[in-house]
């Protein structure tokens, strides 16, 4: 079986855009790498259910930087470029659809912005909210300069959650049917923490949410009624007496709620963690990324391989995964993708 993924990427160095990439599942490999849409620094993307795809983009106009969103109609290829959201100041970090509402998010890592776009009846956006970050900053080199929002996307029970690392903090926010945002509650981790994403478990009524700059996985106890967060237990994602730089970053979830794993860019691994009766977590595995700076990861559509992508080495690697253990094992590496930040799987 061919499965088809779309790859975000910077455009530093040889990537021009937002490529596609094929998983042969019977072959177990990686095939077919595709330049699809031509972006600036489409770093994160996303993939509505009527294939508009929406992929951060970094221009400039005037010697000045502009950012946003640019939509592509994924019907034919290379993509048809449909519209283009950008405005004054450097690029978001992160891009969600939600069906239900037909809404689009982004989080503004550099500006501290989270906006809501509405999308049109042909895919293009409008601006419907946007709320600002104004808090105070945490300790780490990184946090001082600012709010740094680096996440938002849907909660279970459709409100907007948005993790910044800038403050350490977690916003909950109530979210209309027409986009519009009011503050539910804010969860404030440990100093340097530096919060980048978050993942639910349904099961046991707790998100996990990844802390980059703390290389840290906290177990939070999520009140839907009450609309907030506590925390039940703190992990690290790598070994204790590792004392180079390492930045946690991406998070996922099993469908079956069974096991968590995170990447680990210093460390270049990722590490699995097995939950427990109680939610909690418990940490079983450590396998290498087979490259530097592991970004994003993904499974694939019955989650019996993960595709990750090494930003700095220009690679991808293909690890099987054991449903009933959760370890992985490597069956491919060194396929190229030239860096790679973003594994979405096509819709």
């Amino acid at each position: 079986m061919i499965e088809t993924f779309l790859i975000g990427t910077y455009t530093h160095k040889s990537s021009e855009g937002v490529y596609e990439l094929q998983l042969d599942t019977e072959k177990k490999q990686l095939q077919n790498l595709e330049l699809v849409g031509r972006a600036g620094n489409p770093t994160y993307v996303a993939e509505s259910k009527a294939h508009k795809v929406y992929a951060i983009d970094a221009e400039s106009e005037d010697g000045k930087k502009i950012g946003g969103l640019k939509v592509f109609d994924a019907a034919e290829k290379p993509f048809k470029e449909l519209d283009k959201n950008l405005i004054a100041g450097p690029n978001p970090a992160y891009v969600a659809v939600d069906e239900d509402r037909q809404l689009v998010f982004t989080a503004n890592y550099h500006t501290g912005v989270v906006i809501v776009y509405k999308i049109n009846a042909d895919g293009t956006l409008t601006t419907v909210d946007t709320t600002q970050h104004t808090g105070a900053v945490g300790p780490a080199p990184e946090q001082q300069d600012g709010p740094h929002p680096h996440f938002a996307d849907l909660t279970p029970d459709k409100r907007l959650v948005s993790c910044d690392l800038g403050e350490d903090v977690v916003y909950l926010y109530d979210l209309s049917d027409d986009g519009k945002l009011t503050e539910k509650s804010q969860f404030k981790c440990a100093a340097g923490f530096g919060p980048r994403h978050i993942v639910f478990n349904t099961d046991k009524n707790v998100a996990y949410l990844v802390g980059e700059l703390g290389s840290g996985v906290d177990v939070l106890d999520y009140d839907a009624k009450a609309g907030k967060f506590t925390l039940r237990e703190e992990l690290k994602t790598i070994p204790r007496d590792w004392t180079k730089h390492n930045g946690a970053a991406a998070i996922r979830l099993s469908s079956d709620n069974k096991f968590v794993y995170v990447s680990n860019r210093g460390y270049n691994s990722i590490a699995t963690f097995k939950v427990e009766d109680n939610g909690e977590l418990t940490m079983i595995d450590q396998i290498p990324s087979e490259g530097d700076f592991p970004r994003d990861f993904n499974f694939n559509a019955d989650e019996s391989f993960i595709i990750l992508v090494n930003q700095n080495t220009d690679n991808a690697t293909l690890y099987s995964r054991d449903a009933d253990t959760g370890k992985l094992t490597l069956v491919q590496k060194d396929f190229k993708v030239p860096e790679g930040v973003c594994v979405a799987p096509v819709k």
